[in-house]
């Protein structure tokens, strides 16, 4: 046994209730690695703590798709896949792509709309809507899409719980190629083919692939059927790699970790997005004021967040079609219209949010490893994006449950969750359908959707809260900031933002280096916007720096940095750098505070 490693900067708990600690490295790797590529010593210990070794430095900062395509054959059921979809192609058959209303589904069926047209032709985009249909395919849509000629369906994105669905369009003579991610059972629905990493029959190499990554695999596999069936005998082949845009911003939103293949797909498909040649995502970027060149922050978080917005509260496609769109007047009247909803979207989200605070508030002494809330008349189009900020607050698994009125006046939940590192909620919510507990629901480790009957909350809380105590074990599941490092206020300079931005993209597995400034004072503080709080930091060493925290007006992170006085503190974050009227400066995104001999 061994002693746990003592909190970093010795902050056991900060004001937001956080335990610090550094990211474990290989202190001789480290050394290694920078001294090998004349890099500053602090990126080869960066490097290092992500696993990066010597035999895959040299790809990981240089990531290429040469070096990271697998052979799309390699995954179960490919091939049967691609031929189907290419011999519809080949003989002008009615194709339908069934998606998902979120960015990795908006995306998935974009792509696959612009490869039929690039081949002269096109598919029918159905993306169902998130109140009255519900999450992934139903047997009404799919046997009304029977009954107007379409001959085969590729659901993206969803698909491989949906066995009444898939049952139901099969008897109704419709073929469906599935096209998914999240976690499979080891029963499958119906179909010609179903491609998922995910699969408990594939090897796990690529099971953290997102649906448009599963998706472009495909479309290099259909093809190379075509190309070998001699299709292109007359005509070019499709630009695949003008639409790794969509590709990327698919993989940057459904939040999977951004290392080997999906860290080579969003390199390459950030560079394509920033040459503007899709209409759509060229019209977003302009209406949210995006002027710098677009990395995976403006894709998590201005991007994909306004795509989302028409599956939340606008039109279920509207994302599809912006992304599809070859005419620059739809695609900017489609991005002013998701700009708005996605405004509408945030005021919705404050009300649900502070309605399912006070809820955890109140049953506080319920304390379990999982925060588990419902409420009436909470809209469905936000229940994700409340539990993943419950989950942040909490630092433990949340599932966010909206009751709607059901047939025979019976209420029934839709419910999003997200998870933490550690606790595989997908695996929880599959076990809870497998148990009876569910009308329908799935998911993957850190997110997951189900529907359940009012009368089965109580019973579905105890189970998913068993299930999380099971994984969690004995140990507690403590609020935690990973650091990298601390450094002076004078430390954090332009040349060392500019050093690490060579690592990127970051994101999930590759998170963006945070530092904490130590024995800082806070100089000026003021709010600026809705309800950030914006400052000016001064060090030992007579250096001054700007830091904002973001949303943090009515939480103690913001109080203490408006209260802090003269005091000393520490300050956890990542440093960017602001561009402002043509300036630029570096400037710090506060995430957390601690009192040097209070934390």
């Amino acid at each position: 046994m061994t002693d746990a490693p003592r909190p970093f900067l010795n902050v056991a708990r900060s004001v937001t209730g956080k335990r610090w600690q550094a990211r474990p490295f290989d202190e001789r790797l480290a050394w290694g690695l920078a001294q090998g590529r004349g890099l500053p010593e602090i990126v080869g210990r960066v490097l290092a703590s992500r696993g990066v070794g010597e035999d895959g430095c040299d790809v990981f900062l240089n990531p290429t798709l040469r070096s990271c395509l697998p052979d799309p054959s390699r995954f179960v059921d490919m091939d049967k896949a691609a031929s189907r979809i290419a011999a519809a192609i080949m003989d002008g058959e009615p194709v339908a792509v069934f998606g998902d209303y979120d960015v990795d589904g908006a995306t998935s069926a974009a792509l696959w709309r612009r490869f039929f047209r690039a081949l002269g032709t096109d598919l029918r985009v159905y993306v169902p809507d998130r109140v009255k249909e519900g999450y992934g395919p139903n047997a009404q849509a799919l046997v009304r899409l029977r009954n107007e000629g379409v001959r085969l369906v590729v659901t993206v994105d969803c698909g491989v719980s949906a066995f009444a669905a898939l049952e139901a369009a099969a008897e109704a003579g419709l073929e469906v190629v599935v096209l998914d991610h999240h976690a499979a059972e080891p029963r499958l629905p119906p179909a010609v083919a179903v491609v998922n990493p995910n699969r408990l029959d594939e090897d796990g190499a690529f099971r953290t692939l997102c649906a448009a990554g599963v998706c472009f695999l495909t479309v290099v596999a259909v093809n190379r059927e075509l190309r070998r069936a001699g299709f292109y005998a007359d005509r070019p082949e499709p630009p695949l790699m003008d639409w790794l845009d969509l590709v990327a911003l698919g993989t940057v939103c459904d939040v999977v970790p951004l290392v080997g293949l999906n860290r080579a797909l969003v390199a390459q498909g950030l560079k394509v997005m920033a040459r503007r040649s899709n209409p759509g995502l060229a019209a977003l970027a302009d209406v949210a004021g995006v002027k710098d060149r677009p990395d995976a922050y403006h894709a998590g978080y201005i991007l994909g967040p306004r795509v989302n917005a028409g599956g939340r509260v606008g039109e279920a496609d509207m994302g599809a079609r912006l992304l599809s769109t070859d005419d620059p007047v739809e695609a900017m009247d489609l991005a002013r219209r998701l700009d708005a909803h996605n405004g509408e979207r945030r005021q919705i989200e404050q009300v649900v949010l502070d309605d399912a605070m006070a809820l955890v508030e109140r049953h506080a002494e319920e304390d379990t490893g999982l925060v588990f809330v419902s409420g009436e008349g909470w809209h469905p189009g936000v229940i994700g994006i409340v539990a993943s900020r419950l989950k942040e607050r909490f630092g433990r698994p949340a599932c966010v449950v909206a009751l709607v009125p059901g047939d025979g006046g019976m209420m029934v939940g839709k419910a999003s969750g997200r998870s933490v590192r550690g606790v595989d909620l997908g695996a929880a919510v599959i076990a809870a359908r497998q148990e009876g507990l569910l009308l329908a629901g799935g998911g993957h480790r850190m997110a997951a959707g189900f529907t359940v009957r009012g009368d089965r909350l109580d019973d579905l809380r105890r189970f998913l809260g068993e299930r999380v105590a099971e994984q969690v074990g004995s140990a507690p599941l403590v609020p935690t900031l990973d650091l990298d490092g601390a450094l002076a206020v004078g430390g954090a300079t332009a040349t060392l933002v500019e050093t690490l931005a060579k690592l990127g993209p970051f994101g999930t597995g590759n998170a963006e280096p945070r530092f904490a400034l130590a024995d800082a004072r806070v100089v000026r503080a003021d709010v600026v916007g809705a309800n950030h709080v914006r400052v000016i930091l001064a060090g030992n060493d007579g250096a001054r720096l700007k830091g904002i925290a973001f949303r943090a007006l009515d939480g103690a992170l913001g109080q203490a940095l408006l209260r802090s006085g003269s005091a000393t503190l520490h300050l956890a974050g990542v440093l960017r750098v602001d561009r402002w009227n043509g300036n630029e400066a570096v400037q710090l995104l506060i995430d957390d505070v601690a009192h040097p001999h209070g934390g």
